[in-house]
């Protein structure tokens, strides 16, 4: 017994120590918790929400503002919008303006197609023309060059205020044609009739800019005349029958197997010529056109293994996918043709009967330096007596020992045939396929209008040049009976139509806040939206390479489906509901919405459009009515102004016109001085509504700038408002030269103002908060750091108080940062303690205070290095836990149209062999060194290759167009405050966060004594979507749904099919090629 209580004792004893020893350690844990009390905290908070509040509603004018509107709102009438009928007359509006264009163009063919029927071909022609590249140039004695005599030009700002001369046309010849040539002089001399049609077009109607004649002999005449500058080298590789308005309007759409030798007589030249002629032929296929291509020798080789066996579409991202594959091609072994010519005939008439094609005309190209056979029983097993497929054969080399098969072959399939020496030779070679293909057209005498997807502007040297553009095109054909049946391509007119002409049919004031327009063609790319972002900027803006291509589903990727998508190619018409979540904000901020799309097609025209309202107060509209006295009165203050890029009045329509601001058309058309002003009536009445309304706010802001002892210390610098109608006021509380960010709301400042496609930013945020409420938010600087010293402050302006009514205006605030900050930290120094006392502070040491937006960005930090940051990149611990408990939520975003840095051989690399003049460079390379390997053996050979070489091994860093996926953040609206702990390694951070009433924000006090490294930060950096080797091929293969073009003119009985090639017909001038390209070789 004694020996079990000892046993018990030690027992016992064990136990206490144990227990004490515990207690201890759970103490000590405990105790590295800082406990922030919530209670101080949402005194803060209070404290700064109402003085910050208080100061945002007082200098912007809010409470004044809102009572106005409410004074009207017996006399206003509110209605929802009809969607369907909305954009049944927009795309009505378009189609009145399309044909306005294409009736331009039907008189240039007009007038084209009656001057080459009354001129006669005079082969001694001499005729001094307006060449766009010499004119005004002198030589050194003063005198004008030949063909270079002056033409007046002055500057227009229509023309983007380039020189031009508005009276006349001038020619541009490409570098690689001769400007004498008895068929240019001849073209160029009956084509000046075309000027009085210019000139009487651009009478007829205003808003036209370039019009052209682009000539099948590759000269091109463009009005008004301009001067075309050369590039470092002396050369315009500009060629008009490149041009997809060019290509689309001479031939209809195509099914193409491009067939390549790679035997091994191919080595060396012949194989680089014969990739640079693949290229062009590349060059010359549009988004309507499918393609494939198989490099031969005694086996197949399709360029593009994944694609065997089918066809696919010739948009730029597949051509240039091709062109890059193309680089791997070598020449060895034995061509066996057979072999090729089965597969492609198989290949064409499989994918044909898939539906999925062209469904029109089809040809085989076959390049090769020879061809021992005609293959006769090959062609009369698939082709005759048809001869639905045509064979283009072109022979690479000067040999013309296997000439005769290649033209037999290309002549008894409606073909043609051309012989390719030098690749100077490429080019106008490859043009030859097109007038034969247009033939058919030209025999019907079908003038097809064709109009192109969206594109910028390339014939103009410099950015003023970059305009988005379409352009609306028509074939010119001979009319001359004796050679009706040779189907004779005199050339394809065109005009180009800005994309903001479209923007101007648009009534921006009825498709609310969020709302837009938007229109594709029938291959489903975008022609106009305002998320399409044609340009990227690294060090001056660029074009995106495949910024034409951008497909509807690309930016409206919530559609999964592509139902909406799939709906307006089909040309139907219709709704279709989804949420969305748009960026705003530099792709930073995120608003989520419901909308509904309204769509139908746009008649006499390939597009089809489509109109997005927003649910909830963009559904509804307002009309409120005044006198035009009232209304001109409050019109006439300094400070008011209207967006510059909608349009209340026409002031294209009439020379005189186009130099008055909106505000000054509206003002002449109300007072009668301007009748011939054509302007949107319903609108101007809504914009002197908005004026009389918000006229009183102007005294207001005057009385505050003048009491000196209010905003004494000049933390508020401006205020603003602006209205659904796109009015804007404005007022400085400081001198213009005091302001702390100078492009705020000013033409550099796009966020912030109305313009074509969007509401300003402040106005966007705001009118997705509670009313009543303001939205605060930091500018983002574009540089890698945020330098912004501003918060702005903006608040919605509603009509009634429920979701039905419209937003009518907002108004707002900018601040400096710093005044802001310091009304925060004033306000975190508070507690309610009766001796002032407080127990905790922002000031100490052991917490860390921020003020953070709806978004996660700091607007207040300890740390003024951290303001503009993400959150979750400098609190990644507390972030982590935020996402967790549901206060913020992660929204994941796409971008489909991003560009990604990427390792890529350098511009000198193998594969700028493409560009013609590069390989020609390289040509003469090689050419040099065979002559000589016989002397030197392979000494000079090494010497003269290794910089190819070395080039070739050399990467750079290149933007590449990329998929990416990036993450946004929104606070949950519901939660008002949260506390929490979070377990790190050996301590537990706690942290507060509350919301700052009737704002956006909230404050978060965080514990600075328990770090969490482990936990790393969170970031909103973009990752890219890399696909595997087997999913590039799948979305490849895939083919979203098209439309074809509405005319196929695949063939004609009475086409003249012995017209089928043997010689060139307009060859280049070797001395007038070979001179710059050897000047730019030895200059290197």
């Amino acid at each position: 017994m004694p020996e079990n209580l000892n046993l018990l004792r030690a027992f016992g004893g064990f136990f206490f120590i144990f227990w004490t020893a515990f207690n201890t350690a759970l103490v000590d844990v405990v105790g590295s918790e800082q406990q922030i009390p919530l209670s101080v905290v949402k005194l803060w908070a209070s404290a700064f929400g109402g003085e910050i509040k208080s100061i945002a509603a007082k200098y912007s004018g809010s409470q004044l503002l809102q009572k106005k509107y409410k004074e009207y709102e017996k006399d206003v009438a509110i209605e929802e919008i009809d969607g369907l009928q909305l954009v049944k007359k927009l795309a009505k509006n378009m189609e009145e303006m399309f044909h306005k264009k294409s009736e331009a163009v039907r008189r240039l063919v007009e007038a084209a197609e009656d001057a080459y029927l009354k001129h006669e071909f005079d082969a001694d022609l001499q005729y001094e023309y307006f060449n766009a590249v010499l004119i005004n140039e002198r030589d050194e004695e003063g005198n004008y060059l030949e063909l270079g005599k002056e033409f007046i030009l002055v500057p227009n700002d229509h023309f983007n205020n380039l020189p031009v001369n508005i009276s006349l046309s001038d020619v541009q010849v490409p570098t690689n044609m001769y400007n004498k040539d008895p068929a240019i002089v001849n073209g160029v001399y009956w084509s000046e009739s075309l000027n009085k049609v210019f000139v009487d077009n651009f009478d007829r109607d205003p808003s036209l800019i370039w019009q052209y004649f682009g000539s099948a002999k590759g000269f091109f005449r463009q009005y008004p005349g301009i001067k075309w500058e050369p590039d470092e080298n002396g050369v315009i590789a500009f060629d008009c029958r490149n041009r997809k308005w060019y290509i689309q309007a001479a031939t209809s759409p195509k099914d193409v197997v491009i067939l390549v030798d790679v035997s091994g007589s191919m080595k060396g030249l012949r194989l680089t010529i014969a990739k640079q002629t693949v290229s062009s032929i590349l060059d010359t296929l549009g988004d309507d056109d499918f393609f494939n291509i198989i490099a031969y020798n005694e086996e197949l080789h399709y360029v593009e293994p994944c694609l065997n066996g089918t066809l696919v579409q010739a948009d730029r991202a597949n051509k240039e996918h091709f062109r890059e594959h193309l680089d791997k091609l070598f020449a060895k072994g034995i061509g066996m043709l057979d072999i090729a010519l089965n597969e492609a005939f198989n290949m064409l008439s499989e994918f044909n009967h898939t539906g999925q094609g062209s469904i029109c005309s089809q040809a085989i190209m076959l390049i090769t330096d020879g061809a021992v056979d005609t293959y006769d029983t090959i062609f009369a097993k698939y082709n005759w007596p048809d001869r639905k497929v045509r064979i283009f054969t072109y022979l690479i080399g000067r040999e013309a020992a296997f000439a005769d098969n290649l033209k037999w072959m290309a002549c008894a399939n409606k073909g043609f045939f051309t012989q390719i020496s030098t690749l100077a030779d490429v080019q106008e070679n490859v043009m030859e396929y097109l007038h034969v293909l247009s033939r058919p057209k030209v025999i019907d005498q079908e003038h097809d209008v064709v109009w192109t997807e969206a594109y910028i502007d390339s014939t103009l040297a410099d950015d003023q040049g970059l305009v988005l553009m379409t352009t609306v095109a028509m074939p010119v054909f001979s009319k001359q009976n004796e050679t009706r049946s040779k189907g004779i391509l005199l050339g394809v007119v065109g005009t180009d139509v800005p994309v903001k002409e479209l923007l101007k049919t648009i009534p921006k004031y009825k498709l609310g806040i969020h709302g837009y327009a938007f229109a594709i063609t029938n291959n489903g790319y975008i022609l106009t939206h305002p998320e399409l972002r044609p340009l990227y900027e690294e060090g001056k803006k660029r074009r995106k390479p495949n910024y034409s291509s951008v497909d509807l589903s690309e930016v409206e990727w919530e559609d999964r489906d592509d139902v909406l998508r799939n709906a307006m190619v089909n040309r139907k018409t219709g709704k279709f509901s989804m949420e969305v979540k748009k960026t705003v904000d530099k792709g930073k901020r995120v608003l989520v919405m419901t909308n509904d799309y309204y769509y139908t097609d746009i008649k006499g025209t390939p597009f089809s459009l489509g109109v997005a309202l927003s649910r909830g107060h963009g559904k509804y509209f307002f009309r409120g009515n005044v006198t035009v006295e009232e209304g001109l009165h409050d019109l006439e203050h300094p400070d008011v102004s209207l967006a510059d890029e909608w349009s209340y009045c026409n002031t294209d329509l009439h020379p005189e016109h186009r130099q008055m601001t909106q505000l000054e058309a509206i003002k002449r058309y109300l007072t009668g001085k301007e009748p011939l002003l054509q302007c949107d009536k319903e609108l101007i009445q809504e914009v002197l509504f908005d004026a009389v309304v918000s006229a009183p706010i102007e005294a207001y802001w005057t009385s505050l700038a003048l009491n000196k002892s209010e905003n004494s210390d000049k933390g508020v610098e401006v205020a603003f408002l602006g209205t659904r109608t796109g009015l804007s006021r404005i007022n400085l509380f400081v001198g213009p030269e005091q302001l702390t960010n100078q492009d705020f709301l000013t033409a550099e400042d796009k966020e912030n103002i109305f313009n074509a496609d969007h509401f300003p930013l402040w106005y966007r945020r705001a009118a997705e908060q509670i009313p009543g409420s303001f939205v605060y938010s930091i500018p983002f600087s574009t540089e890698t750091a945020n330098k912004s010293n501003v918060v702005t402050a903006s608040t919605a302006i509603q009509l009634l108080d429920d979701r039905k009514s419209p937003v009518v205006a907002a108004v707002g605030i900018q601040m400096k940062l710093e005044f802001f900050q310091r009304k925060f930290w004033t306000a975190s120094r508070q507690c309610a303690s009766l001796d002032g006392r407080c127990a905790i502070s922002c000031d100490d040491e052991a917490i860390n205070c921020y003020l953070i937006d709806n978004n996660g960005f700091i607007l207040v930090s300890e740390d003024y290095r951290q303001t503009g940051y993400f959150f979750g990149e400098v609190e990644g611990a507390v972030m982590n836990k935020l996402l967790t408990m549901g206060s913020f939520k992660r929204i994941t975003l796409y971008d489909y149209q991003a560009m990604c840095r990427t390792n890529k051989e350098s511009s000198d690399s193998a594969h700028s062999l493409l560009d013609p003049y590069n390989a020609f460079f390289a040509a003469v390379k090689w050419i040099m060194t065979e002559l000589v390997l016989f002397l030197v053996e392979f000494n000079l050979c090494s010497w003269w290759h290794s910089d190819l070489t070395a080039k070739a091994q050399r990467l750079k860093q290149t933007l590449e167009p990329c998929d990416t996926e990036y993450p946004a953040f929104v606070s949950e609206r519901t939660i008002k405050e949260t506390t929490g702990n979070i377990a790190c390694d050996d301590c537990f951070k706690s942290f507060v966060i509350q919301q700052i009433p009737s704002s956006n924000l909230f404050m978060v006090v965080v514990d600075n004594e328990c770090f969490c490294d482990s936990v790393p930060p969170i970031t909103m950096a973009p990752i890219e979507i890399r696909y595997n080797e087997s999913l590039k091929c799948e979305r490849l293969k895939s083919q979203k749904i098209r439309r074809r073009p509405e005319s196929c003119h695949g063939f004609h009985p009475e086409e003249n099919a012995r017209e089928c090639g043997g010689v060139s017909g307009l060859s280049a001038k070797p001395p007038l090629v070979l001179l710059p390209l050897l000047l730019a070789i030895f200059s290197r």
